[in-house]
């Protein structure tokens, strides 16, 4: 029989949760357990739409890593912090992919890549690292390698156990056969759905100071659906239905759920894409890293990016196209265009206040200062 001992790695400790009293959004806790039967689907579905509707984000809980099971959430996160912490600087550079050439994240993105306040030229302080769903697409540093195995199974948990779940809920909503969204979202096909792993590392006084505090700006995400697994350290915001950044606050064992650029193509606009940011977290939090585990979702490279127009609800409330369907960009179009820009070229003012635009396959993408 093969061992059952898990190959050994540092344990990561996570800070406790900020005491502060902050504005934190209210969001829907969606139960996953529910979602394995027509029964629990078709109460889901509305609960699901009204809260993506309303603010575009949702909590989820219950998602197959049960509270008795949290030791398998904490792993993962032992794991994510393995590539900043038992990689060397040399050794991360032979694993840093060129996003603004190849169109899409693997292995390492280092820090102070991205452009966070064009007019004070600062730079972000975000290290990550992609792996593809299939952990095996790609090379890794070797100090991942004994952990690829609980890797590739974290991957298909998130695919299977959570994304296709959300995508058939999603489907209901719109009135169509629940397969719809899922059979766009193969695990076995050419696409760079990922798990990523994104460790923000504290900044300097001057640096707070001329970017006002935000460490990500205002952004919607490229893909179509995003797990992020809840996490102690503040920071995450996402602007509310009143025009006001609202914190997201920490569910232990929890899941934060958002739908992104992609979902809005899909869905006609019914389902847009939620802003949000990171900014320096709450005063008790400050002298904390924080360390993210997402799943970032999209669909296969082939998929075409245009309205479910057969959705009988579609038909009923008007579809709103991002462009006539022939331009419809192909999901790679998109992710290539989207990828190679971000945080990388000077944005324009937009029309709106505190509003900076770009242009991506002739749609006009917004990011909010």
């Amino acid at each position: 029989m093969p061992s059952l001992t898990l190959p050994e790695c540092s344990r990561y400790v996570p800070p406790p949760e900020t005491k502060e009293d902050l504005e934190f959004a209210d969001l829907a806790i969606v139960d996953l357990s529910k979602a394995n039967t027509p029964e629990g689907r078709a109460e889901l579905y509305p609960q699901l739409r009204d809260a993506l509707r309303t603010h575009g984000f949702i909590y989820a809980i219950n998602h197959g890593y049960t509270q008795a099971q949290a030791g398998l959430r904490d792993r993962i996160f032992d794991i994510a912090d393995v590539p900043f912490t038992d990689v060397s600087p040399d050794e991360k550079k032979t694993y840093t992919a060129d996003s603004e050439k190849v169109g899409y994240y693997a292995g390492y993105k280092p820090r102070q890549f991205w452009k966070i306040d064009t007019e004070n030229q600062i730079l972000d302080q975000i290290e990550h690292y992609a792996i593809n769903m299939n952990v095996a697409k790609r090379p890794h540093p070797q100090a991942l390698h004994p952990f690829l195995p609980e890797l590739d199974a974290f991957a298909r948990h998130n695919h299977f156990n959570i994304l296709h779940p959300i995508l058939r809920l999603i489907a209901l909503s719109l009135e169509l056969p629940e397969e719809t969204l899922v059979e766009k979202h193969h695990f076995d096909r050419a696409g760079e759905t990922s798990v990523r792993f994104m460790k923000y590392y504290r900044r300097s006084k001057d640096e707070e100071e001329k970017s006002k505090n935000v460490w990500l700006k205002g952004h919607t995400d490229i893909g179509s659906i995003t797990i992020l697994w809840s996490q102690p350290v503040g920071g995450l915001q996402i602007l509310a239905p009143d025009g006001r950044w609202k914190w997201v606050r920490h569910l232990e064992n929890g899941l934060v759920i958002n739908t992104g650029d992609m979902m809005n193509f899909f869905a006609g606009g019914y389902y847009k894409p939620t802003i949000h940011r990171v900014i320096q977290p709450p005063e008790d939090q400050r002298n904390y890293d924080r360390l993210g585990v997402y799943y970032f979702a999209m669909p296969d490279n082939d998929v075409r990016l245009r309205p479910c127009a057969e959705s009988p609800l579609l038909q009923r409330v008007g579809i709103e196209r991002q462009c006539p369907d022939e331009d419809a960009p192909l999901c790679e179009t998109w992710r290539k265009g989207r990828t190679t820009t971000y945080g990388r070229t000077d944005l324009k003012k937009g029309i709106e206040n505190n509003v900076e635009e770009e242009v991506v396959e002739g749609i006009v993408v917004k990011h909010y200062n």
